[in-house]
């Protein structure tokens, strides 16, 4: 049987949209799925209620803006940019993460006892 999707922890969806949106540019909400579905190689994957409960979520707080645009395909859409406050909370976030990231590391590498 393969592996599940993985679940996303509290969070990790608005700093992978801060990024997407620091590293790309404007980009309206499916585009912003797409592009973390594929950089996870799939491993997530986003429905619309999801990615657009985060994008209210990083809107409300100030940390992207939106305007109005026409998608690639002719359509009406909703463009998302980082703001400068969004840049300040995914710096401290990455940072967060990483130094987190690192202490998980850390303890799953533990050598069981008398393994030294």
């Amino acid at each position: 049987m393969p592996d599940s999707k993985l679940d996303l922890l509290q969070g990790t969806l608005d700093i992978m949209v801060l990024q997407t949106l620091a590293t790309m540019g404007a980009q309206h909400g499916y585009g912003i799925a797409r592009r973390i579905e594929q950089v996870s190689g799939d491993e997530v994957l986003l429905n619309q209620g999801t990615i657009y409960a985060s994008l209210v979520r990083l809107q409300q707080r100030g940390w992207i803006s939106a305007t109005w645009g026409t998608s690639d395909n002719n359509r009406k859409a909703k463009y998302y940019s980082i703001t400068k406050s969004g840049r300040k909370q995914l710096a401290k976030d990455a940072a967060h993460w990483h130094r987190l990231s690192s202490v998980v590391d850390r303890v799953l590498a533990m050598p069981a006892e008398g393994e030294v």
